[in-house]
């Protein structure tokens, strides 16, 4: 694919050339395409190559990208393919970029496959975020069950009502009749529990 712009300035019919190849992958069942190579020609020959890395897509999709660079700052999707040519001298970045080798129709790019990865770092700081305030949801309910439970245990403590449970043996033994105006009763003797009248 070749992108040819003419004479500009002291650049004698410059072109910018696209080497695309396909392949088929039996892992996706389906065919490729890839960027493999960026030239730049001008003088009628060619000055400057650069090795495409990471730029592709099933045949039947286009490839979008915000930057496609020789820049570190944009990735360095481009990376010049010698350091004895003059690609080292040049800085290549294209912005919005879309190719679509294969499979046009009507003139127009098919759907994108983009080239944001999906651990960016935005993404990755959502997911430490998440994680964080996940740790403190589990760590408000651990303390909320702890504080029922706590109430729990002094309700029962602390009421006026409650009273240990005893055999029916030990009852029989711990109760002594009483003598009052008629009334029987029995009278624990077992002070800490208090009076109990029938």
């Amino acid at each position: 694919l070749s992108l040819k712009f003419g004479d500009i300035g002291n650049l004698k019919g410059l072109v910018i050339r696209f080497l695309l190849t396909t392949s088929y992958y039996q892992l996706s069942v389906q065919n490729w395409f890839s960027l493999h190579r960026l030239q730049l020609l001008y003088n009628h020959s060619v000055q400057a190559t650069f090795n495409a890395t990471r730029i592709h897509a099933p045949a039947t999709y286009s490839y979008h990208c915000d930057h496609v660079s020789s820049l570190q700052r944009y990735d360095a999707l481009l990376i010049p393919s010698s350091a004895n040519d003059l690609s080292q001298l040049w800085e290549v970045t294209f912005i919005d970029f879309q190719i679509q080798g294969f499979n046009i129709q009507e003139g127009h790019f098919a759907y994108a496959k983009d080239c944001a990865s999906f651990f960016s770092p935005a993404i990755l700081m959502g997911l430490v975020m998440s994680l964080i305030l996940l740790l403190v949801l589990a760590y408000a309910l651990h303390m909320l069950i702890h504080l029922k439970s706590l109430d729990r245990h002094y309700e029962c403590k602390a009421s006026p009502a409650y009273f240990a449970q005893m055999k029916d043996s030990d009852m029989a033994d711990e109760k002594e009749p009483l003598r009052n105006s008629g009334n029987e009763s029995y009278e624990l003797r077992n002070k800490q529990f208090g009076k109990i009248y029938i």
